[in-house]
């Protein structure tokens, strides 16, 4: 191949408006931790897997699983907002 490829934006052009990153916790302990399948193969074992993880060994107090309709779409507004009420953490998946 003698021709560079082009540079692909795999945001779909997305938002130009820039958001601040929230305060990081200094330990998760007693948190309640979301956490966002986005519906790929293995996703949900994968962060169940997770979620035993960060109750056995960081001390979580509950963790809160929710699903995505479809990989290839953002999260709608119903489960963003659910998650920003219940959850004190958030970690969203990309599985394979």
């Amino acid at each position: 191949m003698s021709e560079a490829l082009p540079w692909i934006d795999p945001t779909a052009g997305g938002g130009k408006a820039k958001i601040a990153a929230a305060p990081r916790p200094m330990d998760l302990a007693g948190k309640v931790v979301g956490l966002l399948d986005n519906t790929k193969e293995q996703g949900e074992v994968i962060l169940k897997t997770i979620g035993d993880a960060l109750r056995e060994q960081h001390g979580v107090a509950r963790v809160v699983l929710m699903r995505k309709e479809h990989y290839s779409k953002p999260a709608v507004a119903s489960i963003i907002d659910e998650m920003a009420q219940e959850v004190e953490v958030a970690i969203a998946a990309v599985g394979g």
